[in-house]
């Protein structure tokens, strides 16, 4: 599984960064982590706010910073 943050590296982007890990953990799956900082490479996915999840090249999450619950309930839906 291939997870995605987008941001510039901001409070908010690394709090979804710790979300995503604590999701990934609970949820024992293998996953890798990339962290887009880059504003062509993120408007590329059509975003507007960030902090932003992609999971598996799709958006899950933009302009706000999701629990560990639902990106849990994301990844179970890959």
């Amino acid at each position: 599984m291939r997870i995605q943050i987008l941001g510039t590296g901001c409070p908010k982007c690394r709090k979804l960064t710790a979300n995503t890990e604590e999701a990934i953990k609970r949820a024992g799956v293998e996953a890798e982590i990339e962290k887009v900082t880059n504003v062509a490479e993120i408007a590329k996915f059509g975003v507007a706010f960030t902090p932003a999840l992609v999971i598996d090249g799709e958006v899950k999450a933009s302009g706000r910073i999701p629990g560990p619950e639902e990106i849990g309930a994301w990844m179970g839906e890959v």
